[in-house]
């Protein structure tokens, strides 16, 4: 594998790889803010994506995430595993900085419990980090730290996978194809006219749900906000919906689940329709989703976005300069 972990604060090795035959390409920091439930998914989508779109270069990842996000034990032990405190980074700056979104836990973004560390962190990687990618919430508050713009909550959650459409001169979208699609899934967004009247380059959107990745140099460093999730896998959209429709079911949660747009095969999408159809329709039985197979359906969800995803890390790494030189 191209993508190694670097040596956790104890010095015990924590790399997907044992031996380090070349030095990395790149350094990168990952900063997971995810909750627990979906915290391992998202380190692994995101070194996957790092590892195929690396090619035969070596890239050392550390792992990190904001102290304030809410915690529970399940997230307890692969933190004291693999992640290290941030404060090593600021003397030991990264080429690059991924940054994840995070469930919104206010109606304000700046009320969010790890508001201040996340304002010190992106503040920080504008003057010592060759490029950060930015993930969903966390690209909202690059908009509303570097460019005074708020997110606006929307009538109903974005979810599924949609068309897009690609600046043919953006130099992140380069090669490819021409059928191109992402996943999304967000609560909130902010207009595309604003993005782009703030100095923002779309290099991909969607007729339906808007801007998907948009770029601008800040400070010293390369910014990259993100509001689909190409990191996600192919069953990431369906665990969502079956989570969301599980708590409705179980009174845990008042807000009718929205089923995915093309989130299963073809010979799964009615039965998933119809279980939405009686769930809107106001059944409220647990035994609803029972019968439903979801993980076989996982299993055979398609991963249409998954070329775009590798191509995009990849035009985005190949961007930042080599270490060496």
């Amino acid at each position: 594998m191209a993508v190694r972990l670097a040596r956790v604060a104890d010095g015990d090795p924590a790399g997907r790889q044992a031996t380090t035959p070349q030095p990395p390409r790149w350094t990168c920091a990952l900063v997971n803010n995810m909750p627990d439930s979906a915290f391992e998914a998202t380190e692994r989508q995101y070194l996957d994506l790092l590892d195929a779109a690396s090619g035969s270069e070596a890239v050392e990842v550390t792992l990190h995430t904001l102290a304030g996000v809410p915690r529970g034990e399940r997230a307890a032990a692969p933190i004291a595993e693999r992640y290290s405190s941030l404060e090593e980074r600021w003397s030991s700056p990264p080429d690059l900085l991924i940054v994840t979104g995070s469930n919104p836990l206010e109606p304000q973004i700046e009320d969010e419990p790890y508001w201040a560390e996340l304002v010190e962190l992106l503040t920080w990687g504008t003057e010592q980090v060759s490029s950060m990618l930015l993930s969903c919430l966390a690209a909202h508050a690059a908009l509303t730290v570097f460019d005074g713009l708020s997110r606006e909550r929307l009538s109903a959650k974005c979810t599924g996978v949609f068309p897009q459409r690609a600046d043919p001169d953006h130099p992140l979208v380069a090669d490819l194809g021409g059928s191109i699609v992402l996943p999304h899934s967000r609560l909130n967004t902010v207009p595309i006219d604003a993005v782009v009247s703030a100095g923002y380059r779309v290099a991909l959107q969607s007729d339906v749900v808007g801007w998907s990745v948009g770029t601008k140099d800040v400070g010293r460093s390369r910014v990259v906000v993100v509001q689909g999730h190409p990191e996600y896998d192919p069953s990431s959209l369906l665990r969502e919906y079956h989570r969301d429709a599980r708590r409705y079911l179980h009174l845990e949660r008042d807000d009718l689940p929205c089923l995915p747009l093309d989130c299963v095969a073809s010979e799964d999408r009615d039965r998933l329709s119809e279980l939405q159809r009686r769930i809107v329709g106001g059944e409220r039985d647990p035994a609803l989703i029972e019968d439903i197979p979801f993980d076989q359906m996982g299993e055979r969800a398609p991963w249409p976005w998954r070329g775009v995803a590798i191509g995009l890390y990849t035009n985005w790494m190949a961007g930042v300069p080599d270490r060496s030189e």
